[in-house]
């Protein structure tokens, strides 16, 4: 996969997209990034990115043309159509649904913003607009890093193990269950006997049931999407019946 981020801060991106996963997937040449101070493509001879709105307005809108030629040179340069992600506080809500649907792309650019907004012409050259969360932060950086680490480690091989990414909590559409490791009691905070036993069925199903019961705690709204088989009902309706009797 290649990925492309237009920013006015490219320092920002130097260590964490070296580190960790990402750092291993860029040295296994999985991933293949490059970072761009879209700053660079201004024609104005002070470089200028912003202006002041049309019409009036409290602070300044990121101009149509350092972005316009930006994308221009990168779709020239890789001679593909990418997929062209612009963060911003009113787009669509990031979600797990939405990382998986943007790792099954060769080629993704993100567009990270600043200032009060952007003028509306340059939401007319992107392919989705997508927000972190309910919240406003001084820039898109951020939030492309989330996003950018939340895709490729979905790729093939990026992971060590890649059923681990086929289990996480939200690609289930549930929570992940409680998980331990040895010391089978520490202090006296024990193990569940049930993953001791060695039953490999009956490990399932308690697995199952505690990931229905902490979505049930938790994020209860999650279940409202989610098509349960009939185990997963009847584990449900233990764990409502379990929780109403504390």
């Amino acid at each position: 996969m290649r990925i492309d981020v237009l920013t006015l801060f490219p320092r920002m991106f130097e260590g964490p997209l070296t580190e960790s996963i990402l750092g291993k997937a860029i040295d296994k040449e999985l991933l293949d990034v490059h970072v761009r101070n879209f700053r660079d493509f201004s024609t104005n001879k002070h470089q200028q990115v912003d202006d002041y709105p049309y019409g009036g307005g409290a602070g300044m809108l990121l101009k149509v043309q350092p972005i316009h030629d930006a994308l221009t040179f990168i779709k020239e340069d890789v001679r593909t159509q990418p997929r062209v992600i612009l963060l911003d506080p009113a787009g669509k809500p990031f979600n797990q649904e939405m990382a998986e649907d943007f790792s099954e792309e060769e080629h993704l650019v993100f567009i990270c913003g600043h200032y009060e907004g952007y003028d509306e012409r340059i939401r007319s050259l992107v392919t989705d607009e997508v927000s972190l969360g309910d919240y406003v932060l001084t820039g898109g950086e951020l939030g492309a890093m989330v996003m950018i680490d939340a895709t490729v480690r979905l790729l093939p091989e990026v992971l060590g193990n890649d059923e681990s990414a086929k289990t996480d909590s939200h690609s289930t559409g549930l929570l992940e269950h409680p998980q331990y490791t040895r010391p089978a009691n520490y202090e006296g905070m024990e193990v569940p006997h049930v993953l001791t036993n060695g039953n490999h069925k009956l490990i399932a199903e308690w697995q199952l049931k505690e990931s229905l019961r902490r979505t049930f705690l938790r994020r209860p709204d999650m279940l409202e999407s989610l098509e349960m088989t009939k185990e997963m009902e009847k584990l449900l309706e233990e764990v409502k019946k379990e929780e109403k009797s504390i």
